[in-house]
């Protein structure tokens, strides 16, 4: 059996591990509470601000766990651009039905759509915008169940 490129371990095999982990999408900018705020009005979720008033975590009950943290030389990306195209983004999962309300509401709190070469068309699954920090995020229908 072909190597999984870790010593002692075959491919396809799972490690248990001993340490409890999980992860976090921290997102850079320059005012952490004001970002926070809009993605907790965007993804029903709260802020809550530790001891570090620079790193202000978004939680919801549904999975959303963000963290934006303050850089005091933050600039804003520039997205989309042919030579930046590989950039992370968050994707938003919303039910078909809901997409146009998704959008108001996305709008309604500082959200920019982004013309990337219609994307946002009503007709398309995905709708790509920018928040009030200038990262890129997008709205997108939930997959279609298994038949």
């Amino acid at each position: 059996m072909r190597g999984s490129g870790v010593p002692g371990r075959v491919a396809g095999t799972r490690v248990s591990m001993t340490v409890g982990k999980t992860s976090v999408l921290v997102l850079d900018c320059a005012e952490p509470v004001e970002l926070a705020a809009f993605y907790a009005a965007l993804l029903d979720a709260e802020t809550r601000v530790g001891s570090d008033p620079d790193f202000v975590e978004v939680v919801g009950n549904n999975g959303v766990h963000l963290a934006i943290r303050r850089d005091h030389g933050f600039a804003p990306p520039s997205w989309p651009r042919p030579e930046d195209s590989l950039q992370a983004h968050l994707r938003v999962l919303v039910d078909p039905d809901d997409m146009d309300e998704a959008e108001r509401e996305a709008i309604g709190l500082g959200a920019r759509p982004v013309d990337s070469g219609g994307s946002n068309s009503r007709l398309r699954d995905v709708r790509v915008y920018t928040d009030p920090a200038g990262h890129s995020f997008s709205l997108a229908v939930y997959p279609a169940p298994p038949a």
